[in-house]
């Protein structure tokens, strides 16, 4: 039996690394090291819920248990990894999908735990499905938010690169402008949040930057 159980671990944290190969190579902030943990931790925490008490169960024969009950506690303790990788940033969130991972690939280590290695390596399949084919469709029809950060001394220079960037099918939901004064000028610091569809955005943005030369763009993210 115990042979058994070794082999639950080793293909749940094998198939938890595949995930965490495919978020490592997109540079996320979990990647293989996490994902093959948290599978390997979500197996074995489901073996020693279905088989870790039966010595107890063997000297009090009236004593009973839930065999659910531990691997249950996985679900709710794998949200606090999930929720580090979730980043609120300039009113964006980021990290949604790598957290959805680390809770579905929690799911496939207790059901490796559990013995049923078909169904986890069909969830392991879907969930790279769901990483590379759908953000393959994604990339190419979907749209993303970014916040563009840039500075000019020219005030009708903002006016213009937002009729610009809407001519070029970039969508500005709000901007933030802040002046700052120096000895013989004056300087306008504008954030920009938009909304642009992932394909060849670069180079509308690209396009934006080179026709204003007195505007200095700092961020793109």
């Amino acid at each position: 039996m115990t042979t058994e159980f070794i082999l639950r671990l080793f293909i749940a944290a094998l198939l938890g690394g595949i995930i965490g190969f495919e978020r490592e190579h997109r540079a996320k902030e979990a990647g293989a090291r996490t994902h093959f943990l948290v599978a390997l931790g979500s197996a074995l925490f489901m073996i020693i819920s279905q088989y870790g008490f039966d010595v107890v169960l063997g000297q009090f024969h009236k004593a009973s248990f839930d065999p659910s009950r531990i691997a249950s506690q996985v679900v709710t303790g794998i949200g606090f990894i999930g929720a580090g990788t979730i980043i609120f940033q300039k009113h964006m969130v980021r990290g949604l999908t790598t957290a959805a991972g680390l809770w579905v690939t929690s799911a496939i280590g207790l059901t490796c735990g559990a013995g049923l290695y078909p169904l986890a390596v069909a969830a392991t399949i879907l969930v790279l499905f769901c990483l590379e084919a759908l953000n393959m469709v994604i990339t190419k029809f979907g749209t993303m938010n970014l916040v563009i950060t840039f500075v000019t001394s020219d005030k009708h220079d903002i006016t213009k690169i937002i009729e610009q960037m809407g001519s070029k099918f970039i969508d500005v939901d709000s901007y933030s402008m802040q002046e700052t004064k120096e000895v013989n000028s004056k300087n306008y610091h504008v954030t920009v949040e938009v909304k642009v569809r992932r394909r060849k955005y670069q180079d509308h943005i690209l396009a934006i930057m080179k026709e204003f030369n007195g505007v200095t763009f700092e961020n793109i993210e």
